[in-house]
């Protein structure tokens, strides 16, 4: 190969420490994933066992993706084009090596034999031209795709992390709705103004009488109160009212099928579709000189996360709206009636798409950014001006506590309020409950059983003497006729 040195003189001792450290790393990370397929078998997450498995088959296309930059990177670098095209959409100012401008400007062959040229490039050179791409830099962009593919993973699980610590006080909520306490505040007779309930007076206001006022009021609500316990109640009995009992009177742990719900997003979150692939491919397109074309992508994911939390907020608040215009007086928790209508497209899993695209930006603009520092140091040109370095670096640190402590909560709890209930998420709930109902029937059963008159053989015998008696003589009757 071109400027280094093969394996026909290299020192065996280097070619097999080298290898061992790659067999070692390998072969530790394989064990390391099959023991936490292990543990997450042992506690029942079925849905994280297939987000693990989503996670092995992107490590094996990441894989591929490095075998055939590898393989192909000299087939690829003796691709040649011509100097005009080569210096068109450059992502920095060309310059040009001293390499190339002796190689240019010498006129002996003895001149040019002592200049140390590669052989790919005197390959295109020969032919007025230059590489497509050079070996250097297919390796370069091997490492920027392996930093992607780490960042969004990593990125993807610190979310749904630090998500679910945001969540933990619904497991007190939860409890709170099995005592009597709650069961007497909420009581399925007794009726009161549908405005004056706390879900009523949280959402319908004068602040909300407007389109433009409703988004406004729920765009700063998100950053203060963006998930009160009483929306928390309220979803919860609407959810149960709908899909279990009109009454909302089942012992359902509904923060519990939350949790798996969420853990079935998950598997979606983590990967990268072939879309997020060609998204990637358009970036790296664009990024031209002058167009800063890095700093909006750093806007984007917050636009994108803002938006997105602000439409939670409004779906919660036209529920509230719309109970009010349809019963001015409710009886008992106030019931609100799930809708795919208020969702985007009608569709609520269009907004899991939303937050996977944000969280893929979001960490596509970190990987480039450690890529770049990593390659080419913090003064290349990709970062010509320290303030947008820290703008970037601030943002994205942004997007991420918003979508991990704001959105992600919400995400999880509004999208239950559609039309339709994730099955897979039920089941382990639904097998509790008809085990529950079983074991009440059962009691039941135990508590009659003492009140019946006992049965004994000598309630049997007589009883059989006398039907024998009857039957001989019926027997007789039949002979004597």
């Amino acid at each position: 190969m071109a400027g280094g040195t093969t394996l026909e003189n290299t020192p065996t001792w280097t070619v097999a420490v080298v290898s061992f450290c790659f067999i070692s790393i390998s072969l530790g990370l394989e064990r390391l994933i099959h023991l936490l397929t292990a543990w997450l078998k042992k506690l029942g997450k079925k849905a994280l066992i297939e987000a693990l498995e989503k996670l092995k088959s992107e490590m094996m296309l990441l894989g591929f993706i490095s075998l055939l930059l590898a393989a192909t990177q000299g087939p690829i670098s003796k691709i040649c084009i011509s100097h005009k095209v080569a210096e068109t959409m450059l992502p920095c100012r060309k310059i040009t090596s001293i390499t190339e401008t002796q190689l240019a400007d010498s006129s002996s062959p003895a001149e040019e034999s002592a200049i140390p040229q590669p052989a790919i490039y005197d390959y295109c050179f020969s032919k007025g031209k230059v590489s497509l791409i050079s070996q250097e830099g297919i390796g370069q962009l091997h490492i920027f795709i392996f930093v992607l593919a780490a960042m969004h993973v990593l990125y993807s699980v610190l979310a749904m992390a630090l998500g679910n610590a945001k969540m933990r006080v619904w497991k007190i909520w939860e409890k709170e709705t099995q005592t009597i306490e709650y069961q007497v505040r909420n009581d399925p007779n007794g009726f009161r103004y549908t405005r004056e309930t706390s879900f009523g007076r949280r959402h319908v206001n004068s602040s909300t009488e407007t389109p433009f006022l409703l988004w406004t009021k729920c765009f700063f609500r998100q950053f203060f109160s963006s998930l009160a316990k009483v929306d928390y109640m309220t979803l919860r009995h609407g959810f149960i009212a709908t899909h279990f009992s009109p009454s909302g009177n089942v012992k359902f742990d509904f923060q519990k099928y939350i949790e798996q719900s969420l853990e079935e997003d998950f598997k979606v979150v983590v990967g990268i579709s072939p879309p997020l692939w060609f998204i990637v491919v358009i970036f790296l397109l664009v990024n031209v000189r002058g167009m800063h074309i890095y700093l909006w992508i750093s806007v984007l994911p917050l636009i994108l996360i803002l938006a997105l939390g602000t439409k939670l907020e409004v779906i919660v608040a036209k529920m509230a709206i719309k109970l009010g215009t349809e019963n001015a007086i409710t009886r008992g928790t106030p019931f609100v009636h799930p809708n795919d209508e208020l969702f985007w497209f009608g569709h609520p899993g269009f907004l899991l798409h939303f937050l996977h695209l944000t969280l893929f930006m979001n960490a596509y603009e970190i990987a480039f950014f450690l890529w770049i520092t990593y390659e080419f140091g913090l003064r290349s040109c990709y970062h010509d001006k320290i303030e947008l370095i820290i703008l970037r670096i601030v943002l994205a640190v942004t997007v991420q506590v918003l979508c991990s402590y704001i959105t992600l909560p919400l995400y999880a709890l509004v999208t239950q309020m559609g039309s339709h209930y994730k099955k897979t998420a039920l089941e382990e709930q639904t097998a509790k409950l008809l085990k529950a109902w079983h074991e009440d029937v059962r009691k039941k059963q135990r508590q009659k059983l003492p009140q019946d008159k006992p049965i004994s053989p000598r309630n049997v015998g007589p009883s059989r003497s006398k039907a024998g008696q009857k039957t001989d003589q019926a027997d007789a009757q039949a002979q004597v006729s």
